[in-house]
């Protein structure tokens, strides 16, 4: 996933001997400095109420932006002041700069911070704030224009993008790749040439988007390497820091998962090259602010990917490892303030976990519902975008929350990180949690010898299931005591009661009993039982379980299931080779001339659905007929919803292949 390797040696014009801190000639004109009293985030979500928060401690009043789907949202709750943004549908709303600008100005706010993603890296943006004479907390809108694209990047560093029409069989496997935004959207690998033109198709729709830009590029994809970035921080005054490195390589579907920093078992030398090559691009741009400069390492050598002209969502761990507040930071330099010559020292090891909702096993699918609970024990640190009661919905990205550890080792920050996972109260949606928990302690990643095919080598091991098999029982103890005053117990001796649960995709049954002590199991001592904690004891060890139950919902420890009607529902039927939706979304497009009646093959994909600003694709399962299309493009379909019903019929190709 990168392009050609960069010229490696630093250009003694460009930068000085000492790549962490830097000073030359001022980056760009200085104006008096100015105060900054009220800040309005053109964003939503972790990264609103983050900036938020760093604002508060500021003394600055804050300013948010809403959708109507997220008017209710914590970052629109938790603003001195929030602004609808009329009109636009809610994937676009937070594209609309001209009404961004707009409600800047209503609610009196003197400055405008972007977050990351939406309009981060818009130029034109940037220069709408800046002519409704507000201030912008980011670089200036030439910087922008010359980072934010991809493209005019790679050629700013010396390099040439592969154009889609040159691309030959010798150039594979390539990347197809939007020019703008991240958070791995508008990308496609390509390994076989005839899949070329469709994952342009799909590249661009995504990235315009999430983007409200179609514009993609090719570049040859680097297989099996460290994901690893150097966070800039730049005054006006000309001094540029390189804030140490980050490494991001625990990627799914391009986008990252896990980051630390600094960027493990690199050597000095190379650590040293990427701080170089990060203020060489810096400096080219007379770059002011906060910003990313990523690369892929593989083989000894470095990659050259792209600037974000941003902040980055892995920007906490940073924060940690130097004791900065990287908001405050922009800000003071926004105001016109000059950095101190030099950063502060590194110490320590930090680690961050991003919280998805979403389902690892099932591709990585986006998972919608209601946020009963989220809590992480006390020592870390939680940057989350969503409260307790909040809806998950199908607009936005499924992040819950970064949960971030820091450490005076690597080590440390790892074990810290995994058990606050582990110890985590996360009640609502299918989550990765486990997932991040066994990948923390994963031994090819405890050794640091991890990269961005980690997933694709693991993910099948580190998906399986594995649910407490005392979590049914507890679900049934917690469940007798919370519905019965009195215990249920009889004078006369009667059966055992009975509860089903749904657990990990199978079936579960247990049987517990009301006895003149209380609940009583085979097998198992019950030692205490109330609605919200059952303690076990079994062969002299006694565990603890907490149970929390949402409806039919049921939460014990980090164990959900789902409690069944005592007796199956005969009616509950789908059509054999059924294809339901995944998750809520829209259906974006229909395969080209796909009718009922037609042939489709295994694999073959039927419907594209988009959900949480990615496009999904949901394919035929079984060589056959299509005998039911009930949707169409632009229709909108809930979790469950049928989307098209393939009968299968013996592949008339089997025997050839043979």
């Amino acid at each position: 996933m990168t392009s050609d390797p960069v010229t490696t040696t630093p250009d003694p014009q460009a930068v000085a001997a000492d790549p962490v801190a830097t000073t030359s000639a001022p980056a760009a004109t200085i104006s008096n400095p100015v105060t900054i009293s009220s800040v309005l985030v053109a964003n939503r979500g972790e990264i609103a109420c983050r900036v938020f928060r760093t604002c508060g401690e500021l003394g600055i009043r804050t300013v948010a932006v809403h959708s109507d789907a997220d008017a209710h949202a914590l970052h629109a709750r938790v603003a001195d002041t929030a602004v609808r943004l009329p009109g636009a549908a809610p994937a676009e709303t937070y594209l609309r700069g001209d009404l961004i600008v707009k409600a800047a100005v209503a609610a009196g706010a003197d400055a405008v911070h972007p977050g990351y993603g939406f309009l981060s890296e818009n130029a034109d943006f940037a220069r709408a704030v800046l002519d409704a004479g507000l201030v912008w907390i980011g670089p200036a809108p030439e910087a922008i224009e010359a980072m934010a694209s991809k493209t005019r990047a790679k050629r700013l560093m010396g390099l040439e993008p592969l154009r889609p029409q040159d691309v030959t069989e010798a150039d594979l496997p390539v990347l197809v790749k939007a020019a703008a935004g991240g958070g791995g959207r508008g990308m496609r690998v390509v390994r076989r040439l005839e899949e070329l033109d469709g994952a342009l198709e799909g590249a661009r729709a995504e990235a315009a988007s999430a983007f409200g830009d179609g514009e993609v590029f090719v570049e040859p994809y680097v297989e099996n390497g460290r994901h690893i970035e150097v966070q800039i921080l730049a005054d006006a005054h000309g001094t540029v820091w390189a804030l140490g490195t980050r490494d991001c390589s625990l990627q799914r579907r391009h986008q990252k998962v896990v980051e630390e920093a600094p960027a493990p078992a690199l050597s000095e030398d190379l650590a040293t090259e990427l701080r170089t090559l990060a203020v060489r691009a810096a400096r080219a741009v007379s770059y002011v602010g906060a910003g990313t400069v990523e690369f892929l390492v593989a083989d000894g050598r470095a990659h050259f990917l792209e600037m974000n002209t941003r902040l980055q969502v892995e920007h906490p761990v940073t924060e940690a490892v130097f004791g900065l507040d990287l908001v405050a930071e922009q800000i003071r330099v926004a105001e016109g303030h000059a950095l101190p010559q030099e950063p502060p020292r590194a110490r320590g090891h930090a680690i961050e976990a991003r919280l998805y909702a979403e389902d690892p096993a099932n591709g990585w699918t986006p998972q919608t519902g209601t946020l009963h609970r989220l809590a992480v024990p006390a020592g870390v640190r939680l940057d989350t975008g969503h409260g307790d009661g909040d809806e998950i919905g199908v607009h936005y990205d499924p992040m819950l929350a970064k949960v971030v550890a820091h450490a005076p080792t690597r080590a440390e920050a790892v074990r810290k990180l995994a058990g606050a996972l582990e110890r985590a109260t996360v009640h609502g949606p299918p989550t990765n949690r486990d997932l991040l928990v066994r990948s923390l302690r994963h031994e090819e990643f405890t050794s640091a010898r991890m990269d961005t095919g980690f997933y694709d080598r693991h993910l099948a091991a580190l998906t399986e299931p594995a649910p407490d098999p005392h979590a049914p029982l507890a679900a049934a103890l917690a469940d007798a005591h919370g519905r019965s005053r009195f215990g249920g117990w009889r004078n006369l001796p009667s059966g055992p009661r009975t509860k089903r649960y749904a657990m990990a995709g199978e079936e579960h049954e247990v049987h517990y009993h009301h006895t003149r002590t209380g609940l009583a199991a085979d097998g198992v001592l019950v030692v205490h039982a109330d609605a919200h904690l059952v303690i076990l004891e079994t062969d002299g060890v006694r565990r603890r379980f907490e149970v929390a139950r949402y409806g039919d919902q049921v939460h014990v420890n980090n164990t959900t299931l789902t409690a069944l009607p005592r007796f199956p529902d005969p009616t509950a039927h789908r059509a054999p080779g059924s294809l339901l939706a995944p998750m809520p979304g829209t259906v974006v497009k229909i395969a080209p001339g796909l009718v009922t009646g037609s042939s489709v093959r295994a694999g073959e994909p039927i419907v594209w659905l988009e959900a949480m600003k990615m496009q999904h694709v949901i394919a035929a399962p079984v060589t056959g007929t299509l005998t039911a299309l009930p949707v169409t493009t632009g229709k909108q379909v809930e979790v469950g919803m049928v989307l098209a019903v393939v009968r299968e019929t013996p592949d008339p190709h089997a025997k050839e292949s043979q």
